[in-house]
């Protein structure tokens, strides 16, 4: 099960998102996180990737 968060940053006139997604690795048990600064509207896309 990934942990989905969102954060919401503004730099001067653009807005942006920092998203966070917690990812499984292969076949062990460990999990790695992933970040990026998005769009808004672009956030759940990139989260519901696998």
């Amino acid at each position: 099960m990934a942990k989905k968060s969102v954060a919401s940053l503004q730099t001067g006139s653009k807005r942006l998102t920092k998203a966070i997604k917690m990812v499984k690795k292969g076949d062990s048990n460990s999990y790695s996180f992933v970040e990026t600064i998005i769009a808004p509207d672009q956030a759940s896309k990139w989260l519901d990737k696998q």
